[in-house]
């Protein structure tokens, strides 16, 4: 049956408090379980309208006696940046008391598990999964927030950390729809990036900072690396960030064709009952995060765009020009900015006026290029 749930946020001033809903469809502790929330970065509201009508979507099935295992939906993930408006604009990226990104920094409990479970693991995969997912959950339990973001992030966490999926609604600026996966879930993520309709399906190990999928994708793999080969631990947990396109692909044709695409995912998953119909045609492949050229602007100027979204580039293909209107040498008045990678151009920005090294947009690459090292999520 579903419930509903508000979670109360630590107040970050007297007299003020914020709180996030939490939808729970299907059996509480069934399996298997799926969690999805919308709009971490919550300027970003594609996930979120998406998330809207995958309500619905839930609703009938839960009325049908359809859910077969447990779906926890967050519809609006961040309450916190949801309210930060200034001058009329929504900044919803960073929190303004602390400065951090609001998906970066979630906490890695995989030091501190490995410690707990060191000599509890057996021979049995699947009974070692319930006896991490238990410890995990006790830690989380555990631990005592005090500002509101730390809350926020324990609140999200332990929601989804015994979960078997986790997807973490997005959107880029302007792009073509893409997914990010963990590279130890390809190819068992190629249905969510068919179904999805995915143009860029995005592989890493780990990306850099933190972000809140790689909490859970990246915690099977730790786990292993610190207790050793000795007893079986599994990647438990598919988790992987869909970016629903850009910014201002917000309708309800779009919301609704994104929430049927989830709602194919979890019924191939065994969480819905249904027909899903067949697998779609994959758009793409899984190509790694790190041959993804992040075009930066050389100059600052005007940007204009010389290819469309969803082009092909070659390497050595201008792609934008940046233009000084006060330049005196019409030499210098364009300025190219030129890819490294054959690939994709599936991403640029919706503002037009570019700082010098800022990112203007994204080529998908094949391979793995030189200059794609560290945080690779933060061009």
């Amino acid at each position: 049956m579903k419930s509903v749930e508000l979670k109360r946020l630590k107040p970050n001033s007297p007299g003020t408090h914020r709180h996030v809903k939490i939808l729970r469809y299907g059996q509480p502790g069934a399996s298997p379980k799926a969690y999805l929330q919308a709009s971490l970065h919550a300027d970003e509201l594609p996930g979120m309208i998406a998330a809207h009508h995958l309500m619905g979507l839930l609703d009938a099935a839960e009325a049908q006696g359809r859910i077969l295992g447990e779906i926890v939906l967050v519809p609006v993930a961040n309450p916190i940046g949801l309210a930060q408006v200034i001058d009329g604009v929504h900044m919803g990226r960073y929190d303004l008391t602390s400065g951090e990104n609001f998906n970066r920094s979630f906490p890695d409990l995989a030091a501190i598990a490995a410690d707990r479970l060191a000599g509890k693991l057996g021979p049995d995969a699947d009974q070692n999964v319930r006896t991490i997912r238990a410890t995990l959950v006790a830690l989380l339990d555990e631990r005592q927030a005090v500002t509101e973001l730390a809350s926020l992030r324990q609140i999200l966490m332990r929601e989804a950390i015994d979960a078997d999926y986790v997807l973490d609604l997005h959107c880029d600026n302007d792009a073509l729809l893409h997914l990010y996966l963990g590279e130890a879930r390809w190819p068992d993520g190629a249905d969510l990036s068919a179904d999805l309709g995915s143009h860029a399906t995005l592989l890493a190990a780990e990306s850099g900072g933190t972000p809140f999928d790689e909490t859970f994708s990246n915690l099977w793999a730790e786990l292993r690396r610190r207790l050793g080969g000795g007893t079986p631990i599994p990647d438990a947990c598919l988790a992987g960030t869909v970016e629903f396109r850009g910014q201002g692909d917000v309708s309800d044709e779009l919301g609704a064709e994104d929430a049927a695409a989830l709602l194919r995912f979890l019924q191939r998953r065994g969480l819905v009952a249904g027909d899903p119909g067949p697998l779609p045609a994959a758009l793409c492949d899984g190509t790694p995060l790190s041959g993804v050229d992040a075009l930066r602007a050389p100059v600052g100027g005007m940007v204009v765009y010389k290819v469309a979204l969803g082009e092909r580039v070659s390497a050595g293909q201008i792609v934008a020009e940046i233009i000084d209107p006060l330049a005196d040498d019409p030499a210098s008045v364009r300025t190219p900015v030129k890819t490294i990678a054959d690939g994709l151009f599936f991403a640029r920005k919706i503002e037009r006026l570019a700082r010098p090294g800022q990112a203007i947009g994204k080529v998908a690459g094949a391979t793995p290029l030189p200059t794609r090292t560290g945080a690779l999520l933060d061009p």
